[in-house]
């Protein structure tokens, strides 16, 4: 197959997704009860405060306009400005992106090689005592919601033995760092290094591996390539996780980053934050995607 023909397709395909996210989460914040104009209103609005302020943030114009004006607006890089605090929402998620990105980014870091390391060890001693307590443990780990994990570490590494912060106030400093990364870590390590187990072991089993072995020949780097296929494709869908699993991780460690953003924004029902999020973690799974089913081809033997 073309790559480059693949890859076109798969971009205008992503556009496609891209923007039907962004109308959906717009026709979505629409059905919440309430909206920015009452919040803004105060605990004991006047209908014609409210009407006033739904006239002044455009409220009162018709859903395909409103919708319209984004749309055109949002293909020449503008998201709008916050109908709460007025604030540009690019200057909005460049802000709390910070945050984020260290978080999802250490976290990656770490995840490649600890997955790869612990699937890698698991096979080469298949049925041992080892690969059954790594296995077991992981199972029982990843059936731990995060924010399950999250409690539990911060009660008893941030309060109980106050050995490392609690929360990220104080700056997401790298003992601020280690709770929160961990909670992040744990489910994808398990996920993605019992794949790496299985995949290696269905490599050591081919006639090519074995011929290497017989030869000489670095082995495992033959059968390596192939067992790290599948995982490339999972850690796209872990990355979509990941964008879940930040905005959880964020909230109980109160980090100011992307997921707090979203969350004020549905309470405040913050429509143009809302969906320049939305684009942005929409635009951010598509390119994801893209990137592990071309790392995938390029891993395959006939690439």
């Amino acid at each position: 197959m073309n790559l480059t023909r693949y890859v076109g397709r798969r971009l205008a395909v992503g556009v496609l997704q891209v923007a039907g996210v962004a109308c959906l989460v717009f026709l979505m914040a629409e059905a919440l009860p309430g909206n920015a104009a009452v919040v803004l209103a105060g605990d004991q609005p006047d209908p014609a405060r409210i009407e006033q302020i739904r006239a002044g943030l455009g409220l009162d114009r018709p859903l395909t306009e409103r919708l319209a004006a984004w749309a055109a607006a949002a293909v020449r890089g503008d998201f709008g400005a916050s109908l709460v605090s007025g604030r540009p929402v690019s200057e909005i998620m460049l802000d709390a992106l910070g945050p984020t990105a260290v978080l999802a980014g250490i976290t990656l870091l770490l995840l490649v090689p600890l997955s790869i390391l612990f699937g890698v060890a698991a096979a080469l001693r298949e049925g041992s005592w080892s690969d059954r307590a790594l296995t077991a443990a992981s199972t029982a780990l990843y059936a731990v919601p995060e924010f399950a994990l999250a409690i539990v570490l911060v009660a008893v590494f941030g309060v109980a033995l106050a050995w490392l912060p609690p929360t990220g106030l104080g700056g997401l400093t790298p003992a601020a760092l280690v709770l929160p990364v961990t909670v992040l870590l744990v489910r994808p390590v398990c996920s993605t290094g019992r794949l790496v187990r299985s995949a290696m072991l269905e490599a050591l089993a081919t006639p090519y591996v074995g011929h290497a072995r017989r030869l000489g020949l670095n082995w495992l780097a033959h059968a390596l390539p192939n067992a790290l296929i599948p995982a490339v494709q999972h850690l796209a869908r872990t990355i979509d996780w990941l964008l879940g699993g930040v905005i959880v991780v964020e909230a109980v460690f109160v980090v100011p980053g992307l997921g707090t953003v979203l969350a004020d924004a549905v309470g405040r029902r913050d429509l143009p934050v809302l969906q320049g999020l939305a684009l942005l973690f929409a635009a951010t799974t598509v390119s994801v995607n893209l990137l592990a089913d071309v790392a995938a081809f390029r891993l395959a033997p006939r690439a």
